[in-house]
């Protein structure tokens, strides 16, 4: 079945998360992928929002973290200390899913400034929770487009910090948690090589080459002995994503804010 890129990003995203995992979920992208899992096949995964909705089901993909549509459909909707100091730093939740403008080879994400810090090209949203999401979740996944702009030899600035400088640089900073295991692109799949932490490809998306990938990547990217091809999207798969973004469209019609897509980080 026909399909794009973004597509079959968002749903090689959706395919990793399990029915048992409680997951912290970042707008654009990473939520596509964690409301298609819990559409299909996830049904009682439990999807918590920086703004404290926990357990949320949402029929439309939000806004933002203040979408009213999380809090209608939460099991509960707690204040954002509680989140964080009993949630998030008790250990109690699975997987983080987030987004970002920029990663490099070892995981570390920006989502703070183009250029330098002082002098920035381009002034981005920042990190909001993502710092404490990739430091304080079991493990990360992280979503998005694949470009040498997106994907450099080193970020301009650390907002989420991955595996800093490779190896054991995570846990001599007393960082204990898994830190990033799967990236997901719209080209393939990444995962850290066991001992020097860099991402190395696992997984190529059909249609798509080594050579491809290579170009729209800002670092030599590495590729594992054994790397597979990611299946496509089902027809169950591709209707259901379809029929969400759909509704999102209908529901935030004449809106200003822009539609969470797929494809945004």
């Amino acid at each position: 079945m026909d399909h794009s890129a973004v597509e079959m990003m968002a749903v090689a995203a959706a395919r990793v998360l399990k029915n048992e995992d409680v997951c912290f979920v970042g707008i654009g992208a990473p939520s596509v992928a964690c409301n298609l899992a819990r559409l299909t096949h996830a049904p009682n995964i439990t999807l918590i929002y920086e703004s404290g909705t926990i357990g949320t089901k949402p029929d439309v993909l939000p806004l933002s973290i203040g979408d009213p549509e999380l809090c209608e459909t939460a099991l509960t909707t707690v204040s954002v200390p509680e989140m964080f100091k009993y949630w998030l730093q008790g250990g109690r939740i699975s997987i983080g899913f987030l987004g970002g403008a920029q990663i490099d080879r070892f995981g570390n994400i920006n989502s703070s400034v183009i250029g330098s810090y002082e002098h920035p090209k381009i002034r981005l949203p920042g990190g909001g929770g993502a710092p404490e999401i990739a430091s304080l979740c079991g493990q990360t996944y992280v979503v998005m487009r694949q470009s040498r702009r997106s994907f450099v030899e080193r970020v301009d600035f650390i907002t989420s910090f991955g595996y800093g400088a490779g190896g054991e640089h995570r846990q001599r900073l007393g960082i204990h948690t898994q830190g990033p295991t799967l990236i997901v692109t719209d080209l393939c799949l990444l995962r850290p090589e066991p001992q020097t932490k860099e991402l190395v490809v696992t997984s190529i998306h059909q249609g798509v080459t080594r050579e491809d990938i290579a170009q729209q990547t800002g670092w030599q990217v590495r590729f594992a002995d054994t790397v597979e091809q990611t299946p496509p999207p089902t027809a169950t798969e591709l209707a259901v994503l379809r029929d969400l973004q759909a509704r999102t469209e209908r529901a935030h019609a004449g809106k200003e804010s822009a539609i969470p897509h797929a494809g945004a980080n």
